[in-house]
């Protein structure tokens, strides 16, 4: 039996690379650096590193990044970085081809972010409409930097 990976803690964490929708790629070959875990940004920050990555395509880390807003943000906030953090995922499901996957978490963000007050510019109403619209549509989804939401109003 091999031992499983384990990270610096201790914790099971797969060594293998990744791609950038997430999905391992075989040992020994190139993949997407990861995001680093536990980072405390600025929701500013936050929303700029989270739109860098999704604009490239890698939804799936964007969802990290605001994992690490959920976590170590004010708890009033919660709904709203677990909400972006499901449409990423969302998206990332979709661009994998798990349409159906996709479509709910779509919806299940769109519905936690759903009258939540815009803190930070967040453009929220653009988002819950733009999730709903995918949500219907998440079979035809093949880019994830084509379907990549603006965070903010341009």
């Amino acid at each position: 039996m091999t031992p499983r990976d384990r990270d610096e803690e201790g914790r099971a964490r797969s060594a293998r690379p990744r791609d950038g929708l997430g999905r391992p790629l075989p040992y020994g070959v190139e993949g997407v650096p990861r995001q680093p875990e536990g980072v405390v940004r600025t929701p500013s920050q936050t929303l700029r590193e989270a739109q860098r990555l999704l604009d490239e395509g890698m939804p799936f880390h964007a969802h990290e990044v605001f994992e690490d807003a959920w976590k170590s943000g004010p708890a009033e906030e919660r709904d709203l970085w677990q909400g972006l953090a499901q449409l990423a995922v969302g998206l990332t499901h979709a661009a994998r081809g798990n349409a159906e996957g996709g479509a709910r978490l779509l919806l299940r963000g769109a519905e936690r972010i759903s009258g939540q007050p815009d803190p930070y510019g967040i453009d929220v109403h653009g988002l819950v409409r733009w999730a709903r619209e995918l949500a219907a549509r998440a079979d035809a989804v093949t880019d994830a930097s084509e379907e990549a939401p603006r965070l903010l109003p341009e």
